[in-house]
């Protein structure tokens, strides 16, 4: 879908006028990324694609394509993409969080938390990452710190696609993202798992405002 915004638009005329005048410059990236964001995906993809094909080792460009394949859902593509990026340098930290949302979204709950990882490491003041990597850990509260729904999703009985909705509409989003992705672990190509994770990260994210 386009986004209709006048200062992105205005940015896209310039960048365009810039390839223009020269056409084998590696500008192509910076108006592939405009296209992204105004939505105009396709026009993104075929632009990063044609720059590689001059300039293969541009990991930018690269990068770029990978989020707009991701925005269009492609994520095996994607991934591809990403390989090739940490083929060339495994310490690329958007890499990693790119990698870990896909991976996440492709429903491999433990390759999205090596992913994390990663990115923690490379760095440790990344909050997000690693908010996300305790949510998404495979690890058990201990007994005297787990709430009364936690201790039930350590039974396996309850780790259902209904418990976890409940979980979500009565506002308790860890709870749920433990259901959905203990689902997962088991299932990666559960589709309603994956597509109640996200909308359970969604919530979590306008929670934190």
């Amino acid at each position: 879908m386009s986004v209709d915004d006048p200062a992105l638009d205005a940015a896209i005329r310039r960048h365009e006028e810039r390839l223009a005048r020269d056409p084998a410059s590696l500008a192509f990236a910076q108006l592939a990324d405009l296209y992204r964001k105004a939505g105009r995906t396709r026009e993104a993809v075929a632009l990063c694609r044609n720059g590689l094909a001059r300039y293969p080792h541009y990991t930018t460009a690269r990068l770029i394509l990978a989020k707009t394949l991701a925005a269009e859902g492609a994520l095996d593509a994607a991934l591809a993409e990403i390989g090739a990026i940490l083929e060339l340098n495994q310490h690329d930290l958007q890499c990693h969080r790119l990698a870990a949302e896909i991976q996440r979204r492709l429903g491999h709950i433990d390759r999205a938390v090596t992913h994390l990882e990663a990115a923690v490491r490379l760095d440790p003041g990344d909050r997000e990452s690693r908010s996300l990597l305790g949510l998404l850990r495979a690890t058990t509260p201990a007994a005297g710190e787990a709430s009364g729904l936690q201790r039930v999703l350590a039974d396996d009985t309850f780790a259902t696609i209904a418990f976890g909705t409940l979980c979500l509409e009565q506002g308790c989003v860890e709870e749920a993202a433990q259901a959905f992705t203990r689902i997962l672990r088991k299932d990666p190509d559960n589709h309603a798992a994956r597509e109640r994770l996200e909308t359970t990260l969604h919530a979590r994210a306008r929670r934190k405002g």
